[in-house]
């Protein structure tokens, strides 16, 4: 019986720096991502957990620790993450890495904004149970580009369904938590030459010229509020809801 992968790889060389990914069709008709690395292949569901497994019967890992800390509380126990489970949920979140690359590489940015959230989600659960300070910034050195990834796929989305506004106004409010994550840390003078916010203001600046938008909605509406023009704030507010 042959094992190799050579048909698999054939004509598909591995390319360093670049996220190649592409969606096929398993033997029983499911569809999964291929992404090539560099000595082979990873194969990746596309619902549920990357892996297809459902740890402890659960979707995924961050879900089966959420039911753990709910016994905790009602057992009125503390819950902090074992170290074990630090290495399950370290797992879990490469797994998410690796589709959210696939999925903006393959410009389907809803799911990356899905996998996006998942993985924000569990930082802050980790964040929050974390055995240590290390194992705390060990993730958190990370919140920054997971959050720069969604941005970035949010907005894509949003040019896609030809609203140039909206993507603005996510770029915008993605910029505007970066910011704030690094302020957290201490880091305000990194801001102005981090690479990531430097990206996203070019970003803007590119919508604003193609489609010709001096502000968009919300950013008037947010105006009109400062300047106590209310009047003017309830039309924008009128306005957002019948855009949305």
């Amino acid at each position: 019986m042959t094992e190799d992968i050579d048909a698999v790889l054939k004509g598909w060389d591995y390319k360093s720096g670049l996220v190649q990914a592409r969606l096929v069709q398993a033997r029983d008709g499911r569809q999964v991502i291929q992404m090539r690395v560099d000595l082979g292949i990873l194969q990746i569901e596309t619902t549920g957990r990357p892996d297809g497994a459902r740890p402890h019967g659960c979707a995924s890992y961050f879900e089966y620790l959420r039911r753990q800390k709910q016994q905790a509380n009602k057992a009125g126990r503390a819950f902090a993450l074992t170290e074990e489970q630090c290495e399950e949920a370290d797992r879990e979140f490469v797994q998410y890495y690796h589709r959210r690359v696939s999925w903006l590489a393959l410009r389907a940015y809803d799911r990356a904004v899905a996998d996006a959230d998942h993985t924000l989600a569990f930082m802050d659960f980790v964040r929050d149970h974390s055995p240590n300070e290390d194992y705390t910034q060990a993730h958190e050195q990370y919140r920054a580009f997971v959050l720069f990834q969604r941005t970035q796929a949010a907005a894509a989305q949003a040019a896609a369904k030809n609203d140039p506004e909206r993507a603005i106004d996510e770029i915008s409010a993605g910029i505007k938590t970066l910011e704030a994550i690094f302020a957290a840390h201490e880091l305000s003078e990194e801001i102005e030459k981090n690479g990531m916010i430097r990206h996203l203001h070019k970003m803007v600046q590119s919508l604003r010229q193609l489609h010709g938008i001096d502000a968009t909605l919300q950013e008037r509406l947010a105006q009109a509020v400062a300047n106590e023009q209310y009047e003017t704030a309830a039309q924008l507010r009128d306005a957002l809801r019948r855009r949305q």
